[in-house]
């Protein structure tokens, strides 16, 4: 996977257009004047978990004696999923009623850097030869998405709540796409090496 995939697979999964409604819903209880503050220390706190991730990945593979074809199968299973999610919601939504400002939980983790950012990162460790580049990657794809949620007021008043519906469906779809290619690949790889 080259740079430029890596940063819309990644930007993606990051889902800053589907996750504005939810950012402004958590932080509607804060101050409008704390607000920024309180997004950008939370796309912080997530770059650096991210970093941290992608670092120690290739590590936690081989630990784990997991093959790359591997990786590329599940990844390809799991971003399936969360793409179909994105285009068909399922009921419920993110509890609202607690108190003070959010630390870290939900916003950083797992809003920005959960658990499909974090797979996709041991995906691209896998398949990526150069460091450089997979940091290259999620810090372009980090960087707009902290762009778009830490102006998530301008983006809500601009799109609508059905503008940004819209949007989150479109990114779905797409991601569809990627990841029956990531599949796809995984599958060739295997059987490849089985040949």
């Amino acid at each position: 996977m080259d740079i430029l995939s890596a940063v819309i697979t990644l930007w993606l999964i990051m889902d800053p257009l589907g996750n504005v409604p939810v950012f402004l819903a958590v932080l509607k209880r804060v101050p409008a004047e704390r607000r920024r503050k309180i997004l950008v220390r939370e796309c912080l706190i997530a770059y650096a978990v991210l970093v941290f991730f992608m670092l120690v990945g290739e590590r936690a593979l081989a630990l784990l004696q997991i093959k790359q074809e591997t990786i590329s199968i599940a990844g390809g299973i799991v971003l399936f999923l969360i793409a179909v999610r994105m285009i068909f919601p399922g009921p419920g939504g993110l509890d609202d009623s607690s108190e003070g400002e959010p630390l870290v939980v939900p916003l950083a983790i797992p809003l920005i850097a959960g658990p499909s950012t974090l797979a996709t990162l041991l995906l691209l460790r896998a398949t990526t030869e150069s460091m450089f580049e997979l940091w290259l990657a999620t810090t372009v794809a980090w960087s707009a998405t902290a762009a778009i949620l830490i102006a998530a007021p301008f983006f809500y008043r601009a799109l609508g709540e059905r503008g940004l519906i819209a949007m989150e469906r479109l990114m779905g779809m797409v991601l569809v796409m990627i990841s029956v290619q990531m599949f796809l690949n995984g599958v060739a790889t295997f059987l490849g090496n089985s040949a």
